[in-house]
């Protein structure tokens, strides 16, 4: 249901929240998220244009999330890579279904909406703090 990127972006997101004391370099974060540096990169890009990362050059520049991860939704952060998208009309281009959905594409938006809604009431914050068997990334 996410692209790779979006699922990257989550990942990217989360160590940061993690980690909001100390900018991390792309490499660190590539190597603890498991995603390609070159790919990271361009989300890193993604991601600071939207506003949710910060970069800072420097000797201990790095990246740092630029929004408080209580206030910060994983919606957020896949609407800001790669948003999910409703069904509006028929996939089909049916003339028969150009006043409403069919019960089949009817069906998927509502799941679709019902997925948008769970994302959206989440908070990053709360990803860190959930009591799992493991953390919510690679340690």
């Amino acid at each position: 249901m996410f692209s790779q990127t979006a699922e990257y972006a989550l990942r990217t997101i989360v160590w940061l929240a993690a980690r909001s004391d100390t900018a991390q370099t792309t490499q660190q974060i590539a190597e603890a998220t498991k995603v390609p540096r070159g790919y990271l990169s361009k989300i890193l890009q993604s991601l600071g244009r939207a506003g949710l990362v910060r970069s800072q050059r420097g000797l201990h520049g790095g990246f740092t999330l630029a929004v408080d991860p209580d206030e910060l939704s994983p919606l957020d952060v896949i609407e800001a890579i790669d948003p999910i998208r409703r069904i509006e009309r028929c996939p089909l281009g049916l003339a028969s279904h150009e006043e409403g959905l069919c019960p089949l594409h009817k069906r998927l938006d509502d799941a679709i909406a019902q997925v948008r809604e769970v994302l959206g009431e989440a908070r990053i914050s709360e990803l860190l703090g959930e009591p799992t068997r493991s953390g919510p990334l690679c340690d």
